[in-house]
């Protein structure tokens, strides 16, 4: 049979008693404390001007930020009629179904939120969560790959993988593709800009606005990679929710750029 074997990795990382951490849920933990973590190295080794406390409160506005909207997202673009009929199963968050696109918006109002309440500047936070969130999406990919889900496509590349849930046929790991692409490129690439480029972090919304486009590119070209929801299958025939709603994402990123980066300063 041609395909890499699945590897026996349970998606239960350890459990306590009757408690089972999943490495799914210990993905966004560890995700957020790295970024927390690597937000306070920064704003000392940069002198950005960020109290601890006020850091603190940015990290946890935005971590209910991300579980609120990631949740509501999945539920209203991926969730289908499932969610309409047991509504209470959207409160069921361990059982898996968080959507990027969601994830987002609520981390964005999370900042938003933060930069009010402690008078900080929204687009210079924007960048700092833009810097670090690529920790998050590595992880979760990660995540992804152990618990068999979000699996790629029926293929005969070398490198396929029997994913068990997946029928033992051959198939692109297209969440190993997105953890490289979405997580590892984008985190060297929008930290080398920051960090060595200074007009970049100068014009606060830059780096915003880069990983809006990379990340809307990154996710257009691997879902064609990536098997859609089975819920919902495709659109128009060859077009996945994943592609449309990043569509409008990358026309937002690129207008952001053009407003953040190239237009002039007044």
């Amino acid at each position: 049979m041609t395909g890499l074997a699945f590897p026996e990795v349970s998606p239960i990382m350890f459990s306590l008693g009757g408690f089972a951490v999943r490495w799914y849920s210990m993905a966004y933990l560890v995700g957020i404390v790295s970024a927390w973590l690597w937000l306070l190295r920064d704003v000392q080794k940069y002198r950005l001007g960020f109290e601890k406390t006020a850091i603190e409160d940015v990290v946890f506005d935005v971590m209910i930020g991300i579980i609120i909207g990631g949740r509501l997202g999945y539920v209203l673009f991926y969730g289908g009629s499932a969610f309409w009929r047991e509504p209470w199963q959207i409160l069921a968050v361990w059982h898996g179904g968080m959507s990027f696109h969601g994830g987002a918006t609520g981390a964005v109002f999370g900042l938003w939120y933060a930069a009010g309440k402690h008078k900080l500047d929204f687009w210079q936070l924007t960048d700092m969560a833009a810097l670090y969130a690529p920790i998050g999406l590595f992880l979760g990919r990660l995540a992804n790959f152990v618990n068999d889900e979000l699996w790629g496509r029926v293929s005969n590349v070398p490198w396929a993988v029997r994913f068990p849930s997946g029928g033992y046929l051959p198939r692109h790991p297209s969440q190993l593709y997105e953890a490289v692409a979405e997580g590892l490129l984008m985190l060297l690439v929008l930290n080398g800009l920051w960090r060595f480029v200074p007009v970049v972090r100068q014009r606060k919304g830059t780096v915003s606005a880069l990983f809006v486009v990379f990340y809307a590119t990154f996710r257009i070209v691997l879902e064609n990679f990536r098997q859609p929801d089975a819920q919902l299958g495709f659109y128009f025939g060859f077009v996945t929710m994943g592609q449309i709603l990043s569509l409008p994402l990358l026309v937002f990123g690129g207008w952001l750029f053009w407003q953040r980066a190239v237009k002039p300063e007044k």
